[in-house]
């Protein structure tokens, strides 16, 4: 925990630069935020120096839980001591919203935010974009910790492909890979025509599959520049990816990411999507009433709805959550169509949220084995995956994963419901805060923000965003009985 609450102390300072060079006179109150910070977490280390460093399992479930909850928490102090966001419970939600990277966000005028603040927000989307424990793991082993317990914890998918045999030159190899992908996206989009700060912000918000950006009309704001939201597309879909593939990619064994099944899914998936969402608004002609801009367009209006349509899929396949225009708006079809998206998810192994395409994929292939197994009771049929047999635990893991998914989401819809909000914007917070997508339906679509949810609905959303980024077993398994029992 001191470890971790160090590394948010650290960008911290480097949020409190980005303040001074900007001039926005915050500087101050980003440098008591990460003195407090790292006092905290250099207290911890000190008290804790001489205690056992050997991980249980149980253990490493409760520094990744405890680890979110605590980096949350101290990611408030930059809104508090700088007056940007005065309430606790706001400066929570904006907080957990940024390192579950969902992107919801409580401020209504968001330009007027200091910029040193606004760099703090998407750093806590590029903390919490490749996990929070991941990044700890290049310094625990100097500790004398071990991190497998940690990883396990941090990615409780289905699979989890090594890079390497030890699991902390994984985790710097994936930084790496993050750390030059949004350096890439950074210069991409500046010399796109974005300011060097704006670039930055959105690389971060991208790569993370965040979706925090620093105007208040998100995306839409560069409607008139094909080149960022084309640019914004390409990054997004190679985050919602396996960040295993880009590693393959890096090391030219290029047939390894099309061999990947779920891949393959995945690149289906985006563009049979984006086809269906571009038909329905061009047949109906819903594109015109959001892109009144296409006539300043070189493509004309055509390619401006297949661009707002792709940008729409992908944003919410990812979780990213960007917005170029309001799906809402679309008619009621294309709003129940970008609803279903939000239960996607991009691939496993990315900073993607969501179910993640790899268990619908598995799922899919066993229903219709189903239909085998009826007709042949005596025969043994499993599943397959990338050619290979998918052990029958994994398969019904999928299952129990998919089945406490749809339950969390029809108690977190009971729970905004039971504050009297309607039923599409209950359910579509429900299905956003779980999936860390970001926009929502009703009164809290792409077109409007958070802050019209009462307190209680803030931490509810909150909670939701923490059990869905970490993908309801790490979190839940602490309430259980079993996790306290001794056996």
């Amino acid at each position: 925990m001191g470890v971790l609450l160090c590394f948010n102390g650290g960008f911290m300072f480097l949020s409190a630069g980005a303040s001074w060079l900007m001039q926005d006179g915050q500087t101050l109150a980003l440098l008591m935020s990460a003195f407090t910070t790292l006092g905290v977490g250099g207290m911890l280390l000190v008290l804790c120096r001489n205690n056992d460093r050997q991980l249980a399992k149980r253990d490493g479930y409760m520094v990744v839980s405890l680890g979110w909850l605590l980096m949350s928490l101290s990611g408030t102090l930059p809104y508090i001591f700088s007056g940007a966001i005065p309430l606790f419970s706001d400066a929570f939600f904006e907080s957990m919203s940024g390192f579950t990277t969902t992107g919801a966000t409580i401020l209504n005028d968001i330009e007027a935010v200091p910029a040193g603040i606004l760099f703090w927000r998407s750093t806590t989307h590029w903390i919490g974009g490749m996990g929070i424990i991941v990044l700890a793991l290049a310094i625990l082993p100097l500790l004398g910790i071990g991190g497998m317990q940690l990883f396990t914890a941090e990615a409780p998918g289905p699979s989890s492909d090594k890079l390497h045999p030890r699991i902390t030159d994984t985790a710097k190899r994936l930084w790496l890979i993050y750390v030059l992908f949004t350096t890439l996206n950074a210069l991409l989009l500046w010399g796109g025509g974005m300011s060097l700060f704006d670039a930055v912000n959105h690389a971060m918000s991208t790569l993370s599959t965040g979706g925090f950006s620093t105007k208040n009309l998100s995306l839409a704001h560069w409607n008139d520049a094909p080149w960022i939201q084309y640019t914004t597309v390409l990054f997004m879909v190679i985050a919602g990816s396996n960040f295993v593939l880009s590693y393959f990619a890096f090391t030219g064994q290029f047939a390894k990411i099309f061999e990947d099944e779920e891949f393959r899914t995945y690149l289906k998936f985006i563009f049979s999507f984006t086809g269906i969402a571009f038909a329905f608004a061009l047949i109906s002609s819903l594109g015109a009433d959001q892109t009144h801009f296409i006539d300043h367009e070189p493509w004309g209006a055509t390619e401006s709805r297949l661009r707002h349509a792709l940008f729409q899929v992908v944003a919410i396949i990812t979780t990213t959550g960007f917005s170029t225009a309001d799906f809402t708006a679309w008619g009621g079809f294309l709003t129940l169509f970008f609803f279903g998206l939000m239960f996607l998810g991009g691939s496993a192994g990315s900073t993607s949220g969501g179910i993640k395409v790899v268990r619908h994929l598995l799922m899919i292939k066993n229903g219709f084995l189903e239909f085998k197994r009826a007709l042949h009771p005596n025969a043994i049929i499993q599943v397959r995956y990338n050619n290979r047999t998918v052990d029958t635990d994994i398969t019904y893991t999928i299952l129990a994963f998919f089945i406490l998914y749809m339950i969390s989401f029809i108690i977190g819809a009971l729970g905004f419901g039971a504050m009297g909000l309607t039923f599409d914007s209950a359910a579509g917070l429900a299905a956003s805060t779980l999936g860390n997508v970001g926009p929502a339906l009703g009164d809290f679509g792409p077109s409007a923000n958070y802050a019209g949810l009462p307190d209680a609905g803030k931490f509810w959303a909150t909670f939701l965003m923490l059990i869905g980024r970490l993908e309801l077993f790490t979190v839940l398994i602490i309430f259980s009985p079993f996790f306290w029992r001794k056996f």
